[in-house]
């Protein structure tokens, strides 16, 4: 196939959220108290909720960024491509990169929504979350049908709460929902206890997809402080194997036998002798662990259940018959600092050339648009959702890196976890 006629969807993108994203989604009584942003006095944007204030990581939106800028620094609007925020610029920064649709993860609000979770008034902090919910299906998602697929943040503190919140999405058209890769790291029972029971049994009955992103239990992967932070960039897509070995070994995918999970931004490359070790696993300890798959096994289990992700995987791709390539999706990651943007086309190209049709199609967009109960095509023209046809569109989107004197690093020192953490903003 040629690169041109590539469909590209995205089932891992990331936004920041504009200044006034509330605006119409508050109820009055609340309309005062919702997050804000603000102006730090270093000059970067903060958004502010209840006393807690979170910033937008540097590393979070480097599109267009020249790379001796990326770092953990926090920034400003002004600092960043306005695809990042304004949801007409992303179709164009979209368009450029030749990606029909993609799904998108919150920024200040963190992975499954844990900013709105520590709202000391609960009451408030569900409100918010509906109304981040609401703005996020409504506008980001509504503004442009058939480019956007939806992404809801569950109520974390609350699993029945959670459960409604899924229902009520579900109604909107929204079948996909975050959570964390290892809610105990967050204060919250683990992925095996049944606290968490009435959210996947929602999740089971609405054909809602549970994403859980590396890094959604707030932490990072840091072998020591005096490490390289390449250390800790290396690791983290790879640490979602713990939270796929918890998925296998917990009884949740037995309980419920409609429910998915996607490992997003987890990479493929590492799943065949996952794979391959969870079965010899199962086949040598079931008898003292008591664990029972039936007439499956492990692996069997998971090529049925579990979503896979990649950015830029070449190995995986030569390894797609080893996993189950119904369940392969791929990702752009626009706008982190692993994304291929704006030249995704041509990354994948170079992995897919040799690859049939029939497998380009299902890891480029079939799979994506089927497992998120997304109909692409009832908005789009298959015609006019190519790589080739979106790029005729886009030819007066400025590609060119957009600079601040303010992150150019100086020196040539290797920089370490260390360094990195000093960089990060301080809440108030």
């Amino acid at each position: 196939m040629k690169m041109d006629d590539f469909i590209l969807v995205s089932v891992d993108d990331h936004l920041v959220e504009p200044p006034d994203m509330f605006e119409g989604h508050i109820p009055e009584k609340y309309k005062d108290d919702v997050p804000k942003l603000i102006q730090r006095p270093d000059g970067t944007d903060a958004w502010v909720f209840e006393g807690q204030e979170a910033t937008n990581v540097g590393l979070n939106a480097v599109a267009g960024r020249p790379p001796d800028e990326y770092g953990a620094e926090p920034t400003k609007l002004s600092e960043i491509r306005e695809g990042c925020y304004n949801i007409h610029e992303r179709i164009r920064d979209m368009n450029a990169n030749g990606v029909v649709a993609a799904m998108n993860f919150p920024s200040y609000p963190q992975f499954c929504g844990q900013y709105f979770a520590r709202a000391k008034d609960k009451g408030l902090g569900l409100t918010v979350l509906r109304a981040y919910n609401d703005w996020h299906i409504d506008q980001w998602c509504g503004t442009y049908p058939g480019r956007m697929i939806p992404l809801a943040l569950p109520p974390i503190w609350d699993p029945q709460l959670m459960a409604e919140e899924v229902r009520r999405v579900a109604k909107k058209g929204c079948h996909a929902v975050t959570f964390s890769e290892n809610p105990e790291k967050l204060g919250y029972p683990s992925l095996h206890n049944p606290h968490w029971d009435p959210f996947w049994q929602a999740c089971n009955d609405e054909n809602t997809v549970v994403c859980l992103h590396i890094g959604s239990s707030s932490s990072v992967v840091i072998t020591s402080i005096e490490a390289p932070v390449d250390t800790m960039i290396t690791l983290q897509p790879m640490s979602i194997v713990n939270a796929a070995a918890d998925l296998v070994w917990s009884p949740v995918l037995r309980k419920f036998p409609d429910l998915k999970f996607a490992l997003s931004e987890g990479g493929i490359g590492w799943i065949p002798y996952f794979l391959e070790r969870i079965d010899r696993v199962y086949k040598m300890h079931r008898a003292w662990t008591h664990q029972d798959f039936g007439d499956k096994l492990p692996s069997d289990v998971f090529n049925e259940r579990i979503i896979t992700c990649f950015i830029d995987d070449g190995f995986g791709i030569e390894s797609r018959h080893k996993l189950n390539i119904d369940m392969i999706t791929w990702e752009c990651d626009y706008p982190h600092s692993d994304s291929t943007w704006p030249v995704a086309p041509e990354t994948l190209a170079i992995y897919l050339d040799g690859v049939p049709d029939d497998e380009i199609n299902k890891i480029t967009h079939e799979n994506a648009i089927r497992l998120f109960s997304f109909d692409l095509f009832k908005h789009i023209p298959r015609e006019q959702a190519t790589v080739g046809a979106l790029r005729a569109q886009a030819k007066d989107v400025d590609l060119g890196y957009r600079s601040s004197a303010r992150l150019k690093k100086t020196g040539t020192d290797t920089v370490t976890v260390l360094d990195l953490a000093a960089k990060l903003p301080t809440s108030n």
